[in-house]
């Protein structure tokens, strides 16, 4: 005779589920919550190998020093005490000015950055007293919008952030306020691989991180033929005749202050005050730390700075670049360089 097989009552059946269920929990729940909370609060912060440092950190922390420098730029210029000096002469023989602004801001970017990253090389525009650093500390949070960036570990003596403190000063003297930003670029073995460039009179940030993404995107479409182009309006030099000889007397150009806005005027800004161009042109000296920030935000969303030959700017070195430069995104630049003249010969004319 067949054996009778065993039967369980469905009050059985809902203890062996229940039991099976309690298993389950044991085995996955700390991976469940794990998962949970890398949906909520982005990656973990991972132990960071000896001598390295995390990218996305670093972006994290260069964001926060952006805006604690544009807040005493605006701070100092609210309340009308910019205490301003000339500090030299530019190149083409005008003053140099700094302003309070500059001073109070580049002091608690470095600090911020300094204390969150010490092996990290880093190189500010402005004077720093090493021995009366602020008292200014990051908390390592990872801001939203960036906690689906994966953490990646470099060695910190690869690393060097360029600081601007406050860009467009002549503009911020004269209290064209549009134009002025706080930047900060992180170049990794001479390449711009992070940027941030703020607005701190209208609060807008933008942010890149090259293979990681940004805040900002390109505009929709460029004129290529017939290029708006924007240059620099206090150190304009030999740009304008040059433009013209490349793109035809009828090209229209911009003259606006500050190498960030320059950036940001190429790129989908919905700010009323922010002009748009095609291409950036600077035919004179400029320094790193004006550039790096805007070259890290182009690279990452795929266009180019480069120096009016071509070449690609290293961010290790000298502060200065020599060579001039243009920029542009979604438009074939290497078409737009061969169109530029010799600017020996426009500065000969």
């Amino acid at each position: 005779m067949a054996p009778m097989g065993i039967r369980l009552s469905p009050l059985g059946t809902a203890v062996l589920c229940l039991l099976g269920l309690g298993v389950l929990y044991h085995l996955y729940s700390g991976f469940l919550a794990g998962r949970l909370a890398l949906l909520v609060l982005g990656a973990p912060a991972a132990e960071a190998p000896a001598g390295s440092v995390d990218l996305r950190e670093l972006l994290a922390a260069s964001v926060r020093a952006a805006q604690e420098g544009g807040a005493e730029v605006r701070r100092v210029r609210e309340g009308d005490r910019l205490q301003q000096r000339a500090k030299g002469k530019t190149r083409e023989g005008a003053d140099e000015l700094v302003t309070a602004g500059d001073a109070l801001s580049n002091r608690k970017m470095y600090s911020l950055l300094k204390a969150a990253f010490p092996a990290v090389q880093i190189n500010t525009e402005e004077n720093v007293d090493e021995e009366d650093p602020e008292a200014i500390s990051w908390d390592r949070t990872i801001p939203e919008d960036m906690r689906v960036i994966e953490p990646k570990f470099v060695q910190a003596d690869s690393v060097t952030v360029w600081i601007d403190p406050l860009d467009a000063t002549q503009e911020y003297t004269d209290n064209l306020r549009q134009y002025v930003t706080t930047m900060v670029c992180a170049a990794v073995n001479g390449k711009p691989v992070i940027g941030v460039i703020h607005k701190p009179f209208s609060g807008f940030t933008a942010w890149a991180m090259e293979g990681a993404g940004s805040n900002i995107k390109p505009r929709s479409s460029y004129n290529e033929q017939t290029p708006t182009v924007i240059v620099s309006r206090s150190h304009t030099g030999t740009a304008k005749p040059f433009v013209w000889k490349a793109f035809g007397n009828k090209t229209q150009i911009i003259s606006a202050g500050g190498a960030g806005y320059k950036v940001l005027s190429l790129l989908d800004v919905s700010e009323k005050n922010q002009e748009q161009a095609d291409v950036y042109i600077h035919v004179t000296y400029i320094k790193k730390w004006d550039i790096c920030a805007g070259n890290a935000v182009l690279k990452t969303l795929g266009g180019q700075m480069t120096t009016l030959t071509g070449e690609e700017i290293s961010y290790t070195g000298s502060n200065g670049n020599e060579d001039g430069l243009i920029a542009s995104i979604n438009m074939n630049h290497r078409a737009l360089i061969e169109k530029l003249p010799s600017l020996d010969k426009i500065s000969k004319n």
